[in-house]
């Protein structure tokens, strides 16, 4: 697939060219500070008539129609329908033209898609929901065994700006003891830095997913492009989106 909005980014894996994606910046939309500007979020403090022309914006360059979603970090998975906004944290489809998008400020979107192209998926992970199992559960709803998945780590916040404290460690190490791998100590006592791609990545494999991409953008760090929560506090939502096109 071509960049079929300005300013977008789409995963770089070895996907079906049936699977499309964008990943939405924050450049090229009408949000005023401190959202500015391609803030696609209505929860956030924003204009709401910004956001509706933002998200008007984004469905008339794509060839899909948007299903948006009420994160709550859960780890509920629903099928996706525009025509509804779920309670939920991610959502899989098997049908054409319905986009399954998350929204994310720092916490990891992560893109699924079939090996044959016949399901995809897109889950919501901040580390809560990535501990409490939205990953597995969405691939559980993908019904496909995982060697016969693709997975593609999108823009979230690094390595070398994710600092946590020991309850986040005690959520991921609880379950496995090899996630220490994933944590650095820092000079403050107490405080680790965390890397949320390798966590995911850990979780993933553990799932029998081989195939896993990208996990090499910071939203901390690139200011200009992302939005983020953890540098900036108010702020907007940029959007992960996978879909099926017709066609094989």
């Amino acid at each position: 697939m071509t960049e079929r909005l300005s300013h977008s980014l789409t995963a770089r894996w070895p996907a079906l060219p049936r699977v499309r994606t964008c990943i939405t910046t924050r450049l090229g939309g009408v949000s005023g500070a401190p959202w500015d500007s391609f803030n696609l979020a209505t929860h956030v403090g924003d204009d709401a008539q910004a956001v509706a022309a933002n998200r008007a914006q984004l469905e008339q360059q794509l060839d899909c129609q948007p299903a948006w979603l009420q994160q709550s970090h859960s780890t509920r998975v629903v099928a996706a329908d525009p025509a509804l906004t779920a309670d939920a944290d991610a959502q899989w489809t098997a049908s054409s033209g319905i986009a399954c998008a998350v929204l994310t400020a720092d916490c990891l979107p992560v893109l699924l898609t079939t090996v044959n192209a016949d399901r995809v998926a897109a889950a919501h992970a901040g580390w809560r929901g990535l501990a409490d199992g939205v990953v597995e559960n969405t691939l559980a709803a993908l019904d496909t065994p995982g060697d016969q998945i693709l997975a593609w780590l999108g823009p979230a916040i690094g390595p070398q700006a994710f600092e946590v404290g020991e309850d986040v460690i005690d959520a991921f190490v609880s379950q496995d003891d090899s996630a220490w791998q994933a944590f650095e100590e820092t000079a403050q006592p107490g405080k680790y830095l965390a890397n949320i791609y390798q966590l995911a990545r850990m979780r993933l494999k553990a799932a029998g997913v081989q195939h896993i991409y990208g996990g090499d953008l910071c939203t901390v760090n690139d200011r200009e492009r992302f939005y983020s929560y953890r540098r900036d506090g108010e702020t907007g939502r940029m959007a992960s989106l996978i879909w099926l096109a017709d066609g094989n």
